[in-house]
Formats: C-alpha cells, structure tokens, sequence
C-alpha cells in the first residue's frame, strides 16, 4: 500500500474539516475561532497540492476533492459569514437599519450574503476545467476572496476607529463587498499564482516579496491589513502584466 498517495487527501479532508468547524463557530458567534479555522484550512489547501507535486501524486481525484473541501471553507463560510453580519445589523435595536414589522420585507436582504457562495461555486468550477490557470490566476482565488470577507468582524471587533466601524456596520457598504466579491471571483483578471510549487527564489521572487510584504502588513495594521493586501494583489498583477506586454 502506498501511503505517500494518500497523504495529500487527507490534508485536503482536514482543509474541509476546518470549513465545517468555522461553519459550527458562525453559528455560535464565535467569529475569531471562525477566522482561525478559515486561515487553517487555506493553510492545508496550499500543501496538499504541494505535497502532492512532491510526492508526484498528483491526479484529478486531487484537484476534484480540493475544489469540494475549498466551496466549504472558501465559499460557504464566507457566504453565511456576510449573510450573519447582514443579520446582525437587522436584529440591533439601536441601529437605524434594526428590521421592524413596518419593514418586514427587507429581511431578504441577508441572504444576499450567499451571492458569495454561489460565484465562489462558479469560480472553483470554471478553475477545474480552465486550463489557463495552471500556472497563474484569472479572477480572484477563492481563498483570498475568503480572507477579505472573514477579517470584517475581525476589523469591527478590534479596531477603535469609530468612522471604520460605522463603515462596516453600514448594510449598503456589505452588499457593495457582496456584489464587488462576485465580480472579481469571475472577473477576466489575469493574477500571478500565489502557491510555490518549489522554494526556488529565481523562479517564485514576486510571490516570496509579496508573501513577507504581507505578513510584515499584517504585524503592523493587524486584520485591516488583509483587505489591503488583496487590493495590493490584484494591482501588482495587473502592472505586472501591463509590464510584460510592453516588454
């Protein structure tokens, strides 16, 4: 029995574990468990598939039970994250957009949060037959789009900025994400890969700058960091490829 042939699923199983878990840790409020869980499981996504060039492996159950484990935890859980915070906002008594009976027919507008879900659901599905993006991106990855949706509750729990708190309490400002989200899961952006499939620097220098760039961000502005650096993302890709077509 090979076991080396195994041992990139199982990470991929314990990716989907850690969606199932950050779903049970939404639902019990427990929003920074839920990121921790989120963080884990795009941590176990990025080594299976290592492991599993490494161990030369690789094959489509892989890439098929990737994508399953990935619309878990990079596609539901964002999207019952946003629907939640959309509710929560609706349930607070003291806020201007608290659901009355008056208004009884705006509670639709938390499910709007699943939006995400669904393009996250088109975004895996067109990935595993595109096969453009074997080296690189077209829309944003879903684990990165996941990470921007999960770090709101973490910015309004930490962060003592009153103006960036009323920002993200604003229902208007989280479908204006919702929407935004869905587009550039789909859009036709070329962005550079993020997985190093070998620690070369010659070969992976953008992706290794970028890495430490973000990490030393993150230190320094803590969860509001993250949105930053997907922006940063998408825009050094698209110089980059400014950059490479005048070349």
């Amino acid at each position: 029995m090979n076991i080396k042939k195994h041992i990139p699923n199982l990470i991929t199983l314990l990716n989907l574990a850690a969606g199932l878990l950050a779903i049970i840790a939404i639902f019990k409020g427990y929003y920074d468990e839920a990121f921790i869980f989120v963080c884990l499981g795009i941590f176990f996504d990025f080594w299976d598939g290592f492991l599993a060039r490494k161990f030369n492996v690789a094959g489509p159950l892989g890439v098929q039970l990737d994508s399953l484990a990935d619309m878990v935890t990079c596609g539901v859980v964002p999207g019952l994250m946003m629907f939640v915070l959309f509710q929560n906002i609706q349930e607070d008594s003291t806020s201007v957009y608290y659901l009355t009976e008056e208004y009884f027919y705006m509670g639709f507008v938390p499910y709007l949060g699943f939006l995400i879900t669904l393009a996250s659901c088109y975004r895996l599905a067109k990935f595993n037959i595109d096969t453009r993006q074997t080296d690189s991106f077209i829309g944003l990855p879903t684990p990165a789009n996941a990470l921007v949706i999960m770090s709101i509750p973490m910015i309004q729990y930490t962060n003592d900025s009153e103006v960036l708190n009323s920002i993200l309490y604003n229902p208007y400002v989280l479908l204006f994400i919702t929407i935004l989200s869905s587009y550039i899961l789909n859009a036709e952006i070329p962005l550079f890969s993020l997985k190093i499939k070998e620690f070369t620097w010659a070969k992976y220098k953008m992706q290794i700058l970028f890495l430490i760039g973000s990490l030393l961000s993150f230190f320094i502005l803590g969860f509001v960091a993250i949105p930053l650096i997907i922006i940063s993302y998408v825009l050094v890709s698209v110089i980059s490829n400014k950059m490479m077509a005048k070349a």
